[in-house]
């Protein structure tokens, strides 16, 4: 009985150092962006919103800002609506070639995004479009689709095909059956995905910046420049409206659905 105790408790432990270890980054990091300070210190000197401040004033962060939000609302509406046909087709149908598929289409998640990145770029330049918000658009719709596949599959699994067929055999066809049957059983893996894969577009660096320029350049890619040049506050500030905008999204995903929902299968 001793033994389950102290097991327990160092496995508890052992979770919580492991999450400080992980945290803790991210706290400093937002706490050294109210410092009153001009320069990067730990613990913050003085409790300021001047960088926040600064950060809203500046025109090239808002801009930067403004595309970040376009691309990824716009990924994430054409990855949730392939993602969500390609897993209809790969879990409820059966053909050749059906685990080549699936391994094509789940590939993203373990090619390093930055030789997607380049992929990305060569293909656009030879269509014509490279450097352009299209080539950005495509790149981040490449790298977001798994997400959305493995949640709306995991979905999929727990809802047997007796009901779909149930709702034909009623007089209701292929588009009646998704809507009203199908997409509101599946909806919590949809909504999952598509929160996951906004995620993923809005803190993508590698894939981003093969295709931006002066003009068109996300928020990752402008800090990642902007840090080459510059250690300032304003670094911390930026980088912690990026961590707001994260964890407001998973905060979302925890109270529409539930994180152990979310990311099971």
């Amino acid at each position: 009985m001793l033994h389950r105790v102290v097991g327990r408790f160092g496995l508890g432990l052992y979770s919580w150092l492991v999450i400080l270890y992980l945290v803790f980054p991210l706290a400093v990091l937002i706490a050294v962006s109210f410092t009153a300070s001009d320069f990067l210190s730990f613990p913050p000197k003085g409790l300021s919103l001047k960088w926040y401040a600064r950060l809203a004033g500046n025109s090239g962060f808002v801009d930067a800002a403004w595309v970040s939000l376009k691309l990824a609302a716009l990924a994430t509406l054409i990855s949730v609506i392939l993602g969500v046909s390609t897993a209809l087709i790969l879990a409820r149908k059966e053909f050749r070639g059906k685990s080549v598929l699936s391994a094509l289409f789940i590939s993203p998640l373990l090619l390093p995004a930055i030789v997607i990145g380049v992929a990305v770029l060569q293909y656009a330049h030879l269509l014509g479009f490279a450097r352009t918000f299209s080539a950005l658009l495509v790149g981040h719709v490449v790298i977001m689709i798994p997400y959305v596949i493995r949640t709306t599959i995991a979905s999929l699994g727990g809802l047997p095909m007796n009901i779909e067929e149930a709702a034909q055999d009623l007089g209701a066809n292929r588009f009646q059956t998704f809507f009203l049957i199908t997409l509101p059983q599946i909806k919590p893996g949809v909504i999952a995905g598509g929160l996951f894969a906004f995620i993923m577009s809005w803190i993508n660096v590698e894939v981003s910046i093969f295709n931006s320029t002066a003009e068109l350049v996300p928020i990752p890619v402008k800090l990642f420049n902007y840090i080459q040049y510059n250690i300032d506050p304003l670094v911390a500030a930026l980088s912690a409206v990026t961590i707001y905008v994260a964890f407001g999204v998973v905060f979302a995903i925890d109270a529409l659905i539930g994180i152990d929902k979310a990311t099971s299968g």
